[in-house]
């Protein structure tokens, strides 16, 4: 599968709301993301340069992750955190592939 269709089939996988099942869904997906962004920074120089800022945000989304599951934390608060993590997933890869393009830039 091409780099392209793994994002999206991966963002498309990303999930809303909070429980213990998607907690573990977007963990999956946080590993294959990984997995994707070490395949298009080994590409090109370009490329090695641009992906950096996309591991960082990894951080900070699997943060917001744990504390989601946090049992300090009330539903509210889980809800929120999560929903946090899943809109900066969707912002973070929405980004990627517009910074990917084709594959095949090298400015």
């Amino acid at each position: 599968m091409s780099i392209s269709l793994t994002l999206t089939a991966l963002f498309n996988r990303i999930p809303r709301r909070y429980s213990v099942d998607t907690v573990k869904e977007i963990n999956s997906i946080l590993t294959e993301y990984e997995d994707v962004l070490i395949e298009i920074e080994a590409i090109n120089d370009f490329y090695e340069k641009a992906v950096p800022l996309f591991f960082d945000n990894i951080e900070a989304i699997k943060t917001a992750v744990k504390n989601s599951s946090s049992n300090k934390v009330t539903k509210k608060g889980k809800d929120d955190f999560f929903d946090d993590a899943s809109c900066s997933l969707k912002d973070s890869m929405e980004a990627l592939m517009e910074v990917y393009g084709d594959g095949k830039r090298v400015d």
